[in-house]
């Protein structure tokens, strides 16, 4: 009998390679493959994805006993997922390249690799869970709250599901931790990195400054218009931040929205931070279609976000929703990902306008 050939993606970290030592113990004919962003260590601008994490994920397929293959995805790094980040930032907006990179690269080019080598399924370390139906495959939540990571993976459609494995998504971090120790893994206690893989310590205006996006000082504005103070330039502010303003006022300010075009950052107090509604541009449902013309969901506005209840406007002609929350939302950030939940069921989503 002919084993279902999998191309495991393997980061050099402890979920990753969880996932391809579980798929190894199931039978799979398991193929582990690193996506080399960067290049050389010289070129490795953060703190993951990198040289190191690359020799990690080949000692992890030495040991589990499966071969390992770089592949080179510099281009295609750069295209779908630096740049944009880039443009979006660079006109008032705040982007989120982990979303992108999930459905441009892990699950785009890396599925087209896959057809290449003759690989049926691809896995990842995801703490996401599939739930597969004799029609359609659904996108489920992790039953662990604080690792699920199903935000980053709405746009997934069922057909890519029906190719896609999660062998950790179900698992907590301590349980995938064990079971990297029992099986001698050199990365079972790895210190997995928090930040963005191509901006060193999260400073994303050095990121791009080095990207020669050159920061143009401009006016800070109440909601009338009036100007209340001057800016470093639009790169270095999102919307509901209050600190490092440095404009004095009777009570503290925050960005209630940043005007790109006109280099101006408009500020309000807490309450104008508020929004009752938000609209979603490149939605997508991971059935195909949405629910209905109206329906009720949970939206989740940025990863860490509890979800809202609301009322969902779907309009398919322009891949458009618009979203009418129960109770108003802060920091509704224009260029983060809007995510639909059903319970613990990923409908689909959109990137705020």
């Amino acid at each position: 009998m002919t084993r279902i050939r999998v191309l495991a993606a393997m980061s050099g970290g402890v979920d990753s390679s969880v996932a391809a030592l579980l798929l190894k113990r199931e039978g799979y004919d398991v193929i582990g493959v690193t996506m080399d962003l960067f290049g050389s260590p010289g070129d490795q601008p953060g703190k993951c994805c990198s040289f190191d994490d690359r020799q990690d994920a080949r000692r992890v397929c030495d040991a589990i006993g499966i071969p390992f293959y770089v592949l080179n995805m510099k281009d295609a790094f750069r295209e779908s997922v630096m740049d944009p980040f880039i443009r979006e930032y660079d006109r008032g907006r705040t982007p989120n390249p982990c979303a992108l990179c999930n459905e441009r690269l892990k699950f785009g080019a890396l599925m087209r690799k896959a057809d290449e080598l003759g690989a049926e399924k691809i896995a990842t370390g995801h703490y996401a869970v599939i739930g597969r139906e004799q029609d359609r495959c659904r996108l489920l939540a992790s039953p662990h709250k604080k690792k699920d990571q199903s935000y980053f993976l709405f746009s997934l459609d069922s057909a890519r599901l029906s190719r896609i494995l999660f062998p950790v998504g179900e698992l907590s971090k301590e349980q995938v931790r064990a079971l990297a120790a029992e099986a001698g893994l050199p990365v079972s206690q790895k210190v997995e990195s928090q930040d963005i893989c191509f901006v060193p310590d999260g400073s994303y205006a050095d990121f791009l400054i080095g990207r020669g996006i050159s920061p143009r000082a401009g006016d800070f504005v109440d909601l009338d218009g009036n100007v209340v103070g001057r800016h470093k330039g639009v790169i270095h502010y999102t919307v509901g931040q209050r600190k490092g303003l440095g404009v004095s006022a009777p009570e503290p300010l925050y960005v209630v929205r940043i005007e790109a075009a006109g280099n101006r950052v408009v500020l309000g107090n807490k309450s104008n931070t508020y929004s009752a509604t938000a609209t979603a541009e490149s939605a997508s449902f991971v059935s195909g279609s949405p629910p209905s013309a109206e329906f009720r969901a949970t939206a989740r506005i940025r990863y860490r976000h509890p979800g809202a209840a609301a009322t969902v406007h779907a309009d398919p002609s322009n891949n458009r929703i618009s979203v009418i929350f129960d109770e108003p939302q802060r920091s509704v950030a224009p260029g983060q990902a809007l995510v639909l939940y059903d319970g613990i069921e990923v409908l689909g989503g959109g990137w705020i306008a």
